[in-house]
């Protein structure tokens, strides 16, 4: 999709619920005066959900980031996110790939001469019953799953991971919390393995495409990945299988020709674990 300066996109039916809320009128602006039950507000961006005409939305808005933040990012070398369109884009080029994500429905953005004032949105449908894979999986200590469940579960993890980055992304945020679960059609068969688990990828405001993926950017996304996945009792048979699944290769071909990449994913990983607990994981199987 071509994005110009200044650019809306309506869902039809969100486009005549908002009319019918709000009367006629700006559209952007009327998007842009939305409330709803705060999930997240950091760096002029501000994530809610809200309902409109009896449906339930997610609205991400973003107000601009101040210049002194932006530099101190940059200086960080760190790339700021000054907008909704990333996110669009990921969202659009996630289902082209065959990876779920969350359902958009509108997107605007109004520019300037000044980059630090720029705003935009992004509206996405409330996907339902859906758990996030940090909340499902952190019970497995005390809960473990079903057999059937886990490995099919850990292959689709692998699966889109796989998709992501061999078409030149990566996440930026590639955690357990950042993957939601369908449990929309009877999740006793989901959680016992007899449906294929359905899940869906959230949060791409960051997510970056590539020419060619730099493996720095494929360690992080994996080393982040296995970071939040240190404290669910995951065995080794299971981290094999997920290796396996994410070269799409065999397991001796991968622990043979990708072994330093692995070091790094567990190094990453340690390294989070510490930063953010201030001592190492226990126990770690790989």
């Amino acid at each position: 999709m071509s994005l110009r300066r200044n650019e809306l996109v309506l869902d039809p039916g969100f486009q005549a619920d908002l009319r019918a809320t709000f009367g006629p009128g700006d559209p952007f602006e009327q998007v842009m005066a939305l409330d709803g039950e705060v999930v997240r507000a950091v760096d002029g961006r501000r994530t809610f959900r809200f309902e409109l005409a009896g449906r339930a939305y997610f609205a991400k808005l973003h107000t601009g980031m101040p210049w002194p933040r932006i530099l101190r990012k940059l200086s960080q070398f760190r790339v700021p996110v000054l907008g909704a369109e990333p996110e669009w884009r990921a969202i659009h080029r996630l289902q082209a790939l065959g990876v779920a994500t969350t359902p958009p429905v509108a997107f605007g953005v109004r520019r300037g001469l000044n980059p630090a004032r720029e705003r935009s949105f992004v509206i996405t449908r409330d996907l339902g019953h859906t758990h996030t894979l940090e909340q499902e999986c952190l019970r497995w200590p005390e809960a473990p799953p079903a057999y059937t469940f886990r490995v099919k579960l850990i292959r689709e993890v692998a699966r889109i991971a796989r998709t992501l980055h061999a078409d030149g992304m990566n996440h930026r945020d590639f955690y357990l919390c950042h993957f939601r679960l369908d449990l929309n059609d009877d999740p006793p068969a989901v959680l016992a393995g007899r449906h294929s688990p359905r899940l869906y990828l959230m949060d791409l405001h960051r997510v970056q495409r590539h020419q060619s993926l730099p493996e720095r950017a494929r360690v992080k996304d994996i080393g982040g990945l296995y970071f939040s996945a240190l404290d669910i009792g995951l065995t080794r048979r299971d981290l094999l299988r997920f290796m396996r699944a994410y070269r799409g290769t065999t397991l001796r071909r991968t622990l043979a020709a990708d072994r330093t990449f692995w070091q790094q994913v567990a190094e990453r990983a340690r390294w989070q674990y510490r930063r953010e607990h201030g001592h190492g994981p226990e126990g770690l199987p790989l």
